[in-house]
């Protein structure tokens, strides 16, 4: 067998040989290889077509792997320094439930901060696991939750030994970082499995002076959105682990959830994706740092917004920051960022990441040129003069504590009764509410409604902000325990 190494991507290989074939398909899927839907192919082309397949013996199977996925899996895992890595087609969503359900079994505690993705709560659903939330701290100024500071986990710690796992977001989509090695020396000291949700910090592992990642502070496993910043198909992900995790196990418990009809589409851009950070991945994203700083002092510049960095490091609930990221702070103009957002997209054809009640986030990757840049900074500057005003009444933050009543799993699934938003002040909500992006639940099941809650849920409508998670599609009814 040939040695493998980082210029090889033996999925995409695998994918090339077979093409040469022309093998004639008596399987799945019906479209063979395009000819039975040609609108979809001329769409889509013929290449993307024919590499639309099936498993089978020379490509390899997901759910088992045995030859070309295994070899991509092994030079995956080398690349970010894991033990194993897997290839993940339902997004970071199915890798972090995935280490969610390998730490926990019903019943069992998980501290976790409360500001996760939505993802994580639903895997407290899907297992019964019961979440010890750590409240972060926010920044008062910019409205931010912050990451969580070895202090709040030591204390969670303290009044809850018998945690299975900790788990952590780093860096959040706003670039905030957790003291990741701390955390994780705290947890394995008292026997704790360490989860991370590291969606937002592929570009950890393969650039110059950024935060440190999951894998090298010594976390158990860690979720990567390689379709973020990695420049893989949207909903493909890698799941990361030490040495210290059952991988075989691991592969029993995605493929619980994971399909069995992986889209070799996702997988040969996870192999193909990897291969070009494990190669140029310094080059890439030292060139990406350099758009953000360049596009975060300009914008500063403008006057009014804050496009912030690591000046805001603390050395606790900010330990660092990722400054790839361009965050920038609106409030000061009389905007809400959901305005900004909205604004850019439809007066300048600008789609930016997201905006929230404050904030912005605009992702800068490689793909961005110089001159895009300039087109979001003069856009920028030209919403401020057009469109700027007083800023008085308007909210300030996006993160409200929550008082949880009842696990998620066993409110979620309680008898519930529909109310008018108004009227379920006081009341235990049995679903979620949040905007998507970022899809941080502003109440997930098992909470607390309260006034302040019902305010905010109304006041981010009338921005525009997208909400989601509701049975009610227009969010003006509430599901509450009857």
């Amino acid at each position: 067998m040939e040695q493998l190494s980082q210029v090889n991507a033996p999925i995409y290989e695998a994918l090339r040989r077979f093409r040469r074939m022309r093998v004639v398909p008596f399987d799945v899927p019906g479209h063979k290889r395009g000819r039975g839907n040609m609108e979809l192919t001329e769409f889509l082309g013929e290449d993307c077509m024919n590499v639309d397949v099936n498993s089978m013996k020379p490509l390899d199977n997901l759910c088992h792997p045995v030859s070309v996925i295994r070899d991509a899996e092994m030079l995956a895992a080398e690349a970010f320094g894991a033990a194993n890595a897997f290839f993940m087609v339902g997004g970071t969503t199915s890798a972090v439930q995935s280490m969610i359900m390998y730490a926990c079994k019903s019943g069992d505690k998980i501290i976790m901060p409360r500001n996760v993705h939505r993802s994580a709560i639903n895997a407290l659903i899907l297992t019964g696991a019961v979440p010890v939330y750590v409240n972060p701290d926010v920044n008062k100024q910019l409205g931010i939750a912050l990451g969580m500071s070895p202090e709040q986990v030591e204390q969670a710690i303290r009044e809850n030994p018998d945690a299975k796992a900790i788990m952590v977001n780093n860096p959040t989509y706003y670039g905030i970082c957790s003291d990741l090695k701390k955390i994780t020396q705290l947890a394995h000291e008292h026997g704790m499995l360490v989860l991370v949700d590291e969606a937002h910090g592929t570009h950890f592992y393969f650039g110059d002076n950024f935060p440190v990642t999951a894998m090298a502070a010594g976390a158990d496993c860690a979720s990567v959105s390689m379709h973020k910043s990695g420049g893989s198909l949207t909903q493909s992900s890698f799941l990361l682990m030490g040495k210290n995790v059952n991988a075989d196990y691991m592969r029993q418990v995605i493929n619980l959830t994971q399909t069995t009809s992986a889209s070799y589409l996702l997988l040969s851009s996870l192999d193909i994706s990897r291969k070009r950070l494990a190669l140029s991945g310094k080059e890439i994203f030292a060139k990406t740092v350099e758009m953000a700083e360049y596009a975060r002092a300009e914008i500063n510049s403008i006057g009014g917004y804050y496009a912030y960095s690591s000046e805001l490091i603390n050395g606790g609930s900010i330990f660092d920051f990722d400054r790839s990221k361009l965050s920038v702070f609106t409030l000061p103009i009389g905007l809400a960022g959901i305005e900004v957002y909205d604004l850019l997209r439809d007066e300048y054809d600008i789609q930016i990441e997201f905006g929230d009640i404050g904030n912005i986030l605009a992702y800068i990757s490689v793909g961005d040129r110089k001159r895009d840049i300039e087109r979001l900074i003069s856009a920028m500057a030209e919403i401020k003069r057009r469109f700027a005003k007083d800023g008085t009444d308007m909210l300030s933050h996006e993160y409200i504590s929550p008082i949880v009543a009842l696990p998620p799993r066993k409110a979620f699934y309680a008898d519930k009764v529909s109310l008018p938003l108004e009227e379920s002040a006081g009341k235990v909500c049995t679903e979620f509410v949040m905007c998507y992006p970022p899809g941080i639940p502003i109440l997930a099941p098992g909470e607390l409604i309260t006034d302040e809650i019902i305010q905010y849920i109304r006041y981010a409508k009338e921005k525009g902000c997208q909400m989601t998670g509701t049975e009610d599609i227009n969010i003006e009814r509430l599901n509450v325990l009857k």
